[in-house]
This record gives structure tokens, sequence and C-alpha cells, in this order.
């Protein structure tokens, strides 16, 4: 069965906020350039055990492949249509690669980055997300679907929405998708299991909810909004809030970490807000980490203990990769 959380409006009073502490939870360890790159770098995907990191290009349309070992970009994937959406997948070693432009979901080899398939959507292929449970990939696309696509790219079912879907995150046992909708204002919750879309959607209110988290027990949704720069806290069961806190502007990644129970909210505003969630919905500012105007996609990599900021070129400054080291629990 299908349910719309309503997400209200992100300056609603509801639950405290902890005073912030002073220590930093992130230290800049390097900068890896990524030369000749231009315009805006949409989302990134890490292959874990090649150390490489691939980074969306979206203005300059490619693909970026860094190698983290090295601290170089090694290769690079050219001619794509505004890439948005990245996904690695180590079970079969293949990147997929969403296109804004032409709307379409490109496969390539893991090593040889040579092309495999093709699957076009229609337009505006986005983000793109793993479903483990399924052995599928979910692309959001269009003015509002989602794609449910077999790691050979065979489109096995679409999900239909009022909307463009922006980030989504499939809950930890497999059986939900949670979807933000930012042009209708709303949170868009998913059976997986039956697929059924419900057709009525409410319009509670909040502006520019794009960046999504799940806690990994599943108790908690957050929703990082732009207008204002507010993060809430959700009953993922109910659409409530439960909680809500000031955050970096125009957020458009944010990651739960498992190992130090804390968030991430990356923001184009020039900075990384890390939040600690508390009981009841209250969370606790603890960092506001220096990054650079325009720097608001990234990747948390726990296995390197690391979280990556992609930076865009800024005047003399090249495009870059903005590596932190994460402090201890």
């Amino acid at each position: 069965m299908f349910r719309l959380v309503l997400l209200v409006s992100c300056v609603l009073a509801a639950g405290g906020v902890v005073p912030a502490q002073t220590a930093p939870a992130l230290h800049l360890e390097r900068e890896i350039p990524l030369p000749q790159v231009a315009g805006r770098i949409d989302h990134l995907s890490a292959d874990v055990a090649g150390s490489r990191v691939f980074v969306a290009a979206l203005g300059n349309g490619t693909v970026e492949v860094v190698d983290l070992h090295l601290g170089r970009r090694v290769s690079r994937i050219d001619g794509l249509h505004e890439p948005q959406g990245v996904l690695y997948l180590a079970a079969n070693k293949t990147l997929y690669v969403a296109d804004g432009d032409d709307g379409k979901v490109r496969s390539f080899d893991g090593h040889t980055l040579l092309p495999l398939k093709t699957v076009s959507l229609g337009e505006d292929a986005d983000d793109l997300r793993y479903d483990p449970m399924r052995g599928q990939v979910l692309a959001g696309y269009g003015t509002g679907g989602i794609a449910m696509l077999g790691l050979d790219l065979t489109r096995r079912a679409d999900l239909r929405l009022p909307v463009h879907p922006e980030a989504f995150e499939v809950s930890a046992d497999g059986k939900q998708l949670f979807v933000n909708l930012p042009h209708n204002r709303s949170i868009g919750q998913i059976d997986l299991t039956t697929r059924a879309v419900n057709a009525q959607w409410a319009n509670p209110g909040a502006e520019a909810n794009y960046p999504m988290a799940l806690d990994a027990a599943g108790e908690r949704l957050y929703v990082a909004c732009r207008e204002p720069g507010e993060l809430v806290a959700l009953n993922p069961a109910t659409g409530a809030v439960l909680g809500h806190i000031p955050t970096v502007g125009d957020a458009d990644d944010m990651f739960y970490d498992l190992a130090r129970g804390v968030l991430y909210v990356i923001g184009g505003e020039g900075y990384v807000d890390v939040v600690r969630p508390g009981s009841g919905g209250k969370m606790q500012s603890i960092a506001h980490v220096t990054t650079q105007s325009g720097a608001r996609t990234g990747l948390l990599v726990p296995e390197w203990n690391q979280l990556l900021v992609a930076a865009p070129q800024r005047g003399q400054t090249p495009a870059r990769l903005l590596v932190y080291l994460i402090a201890g629990h």
C-alpha cells in the first residue's frame, strides 16, 4: 500500500535544539584537482575496492574518475549529456550514469570504462539508487517517474509520480521507498513490493526539500530544505515532524554516518553541517565546516573514513575534490 508522507513547513517549531559544540568533526586532508572541468558538478559514487571515485561533472558533460590512492584524476568518460546520477556497483563491476539532457541511463564496464548498454527514459534522467533486495537500479526521471531497471538496464516497471523526483532512499528492510518531491512540497512513500502508487497528493507547504537520509534503524527520516535552510526530522511511519534545526543553505546531498550517529549536510552556501540527532527528534549542531561556494554535492565513504565534497571551478581556482577525514566517535 502506498502512503503519502506530508512534509510540513520547514519553519514549524517542533522539537528543541541543543547548543553547538566547538570541536570540529571534519579535517580537510587534501584537495585533488579536477583539471579542465567547468560548470556545475552533480553526484558521486565510489569503487571502494579500487580506491576510485566517479564524479558527475554535469556542466562539463563528463564523468571524472579519481584515484584516491594516487591522489589524482586518472580517466574520464566524455560525450555525455548533463550527467547527474552516478552509481558504481561492485557486484557486477559496472558504472551507471544518468543523463539529464537526453534522458538516458548508460552502463559502462567498471574496468575499461567502455559503454555496455543504454536505456532511454524519455527526459531528465536524474538520481540513481541500488535496490539490493531485488537486484535492480532505481532511476528518477521526467515530470514524475522512477524506473525500475535490471542490472542489464532492462526496464522492469515504472513508478508514476505527480512531479519530478529528487533524492530518494530505500528503507533498510527493502520494503519501502521514500521520495522527495520538492515541486509539490511533499514526500512520497512507496511500497516496493506491490509497486502501488496513490494518485492523491497533498501540498503541505514545505519549500525546496531536496536531499534526504534515513537512519540505520529506519526510525527517522531526515530532509533538508533550502527555503529556508532547515533540517527536518520526521517519523517515517506517520510523516509527523519530530524536530527541526537551521542548516546550511542550498543543500543538495546529505548522509547518515552509522558509526558516529551523525548527519552530514552539504550545501552550496559553502559549508558542511555536522548534526547529531538526539531523542525525541531533537538535533545538535556539532560543526559548521567551511568548503567552497557552490560545493553542494559529495559522498560519505565509511570504509575510507572520509567525506568527499565536489567543489566546482571558481575563477582561476580549478574544480577540486575536497577530501575530509572524519574525526572519531
